[in-house]
């Protein structure tokens, strides 16, 4: 894969912070917030952003795991891979404001799966999403309230987030061609 641009672990967890104050305030009086990151990419993030956050507002900030593979319309191109983290939700999800988190949105596929799977466990009071990259090649009607960064890329390009649980500074983003070179 040729590399076109990388983004480092400075830029990701400013990026992160970002995310994490930008959600701290437009929730300071949410009593019912959670967060649920999508398995696999958005679980570290996600994380990561309830630390974040529960130290921004001075309170526990839950977060949980959502297992989208069922919902997912594209099972013959992408198999769901066997260590997949299934649903785990910490809380009720009735009235509760949920911020679904991932790494990488792209065509809105995957947000429309785990909106599936939260709404087949209960009605939240609202959902709103955050990214750490959003690719801006959007094919269903979704938009990301909380975007870490924003970059445009061609259909043959791929974005791979590597977050670290165990080493932060290891973090790296690379986007790159998927074509021959």
């Amino acid at each position: 894969m040729a590399i076109r641009k990388t983004i480092s672990a400075d830029s990701i967890h400013k990026a992160i912070q970002q995310l994490a104050q930008s959600i701290a305030s437009q929730h300071q009086e949410t009593e019912r917030l959670l967060l649920l990151g999508v398995a696999n990419g958005g679980l570290i993030l996600n994380q990561r952003l309830s630390q974040s956050l529960s130290d921004i507002l001075s309170r526990p900030v839950p977060y949980g795991a959502l297992d989208v593979s069922f919902y997912r319309d594209d099972h013959a191109r992408n198999p769901i891979p066997k260590e997949v983290t299934g649903t785990q939700l910490p809380i009720d999800l009735e009235a509760a404001t949920v911020i679904l988190v991932d790494d990488v949105f792209s065509s809105g596929r995957t947000i429309r799966a785990a909106l599936e799977e939260i709404f087949s466990h209960g009605r939240p009071e609202s959902v709103e999403l955050a990214i750490l990259v959003d690719r801006q090649n959007h094919r269903l009607p979704f938009a990301a309230r909380y975007i870490g960064f924003t970059e445009e890329t061609r259909p043959t390009e791929k974005v791979n987030v590597f977050l670290d649980r165990e080493n932060p500074d290891q973090d790296i983003i690379k986007i790159g061609d998927l074509s021959p070179i």
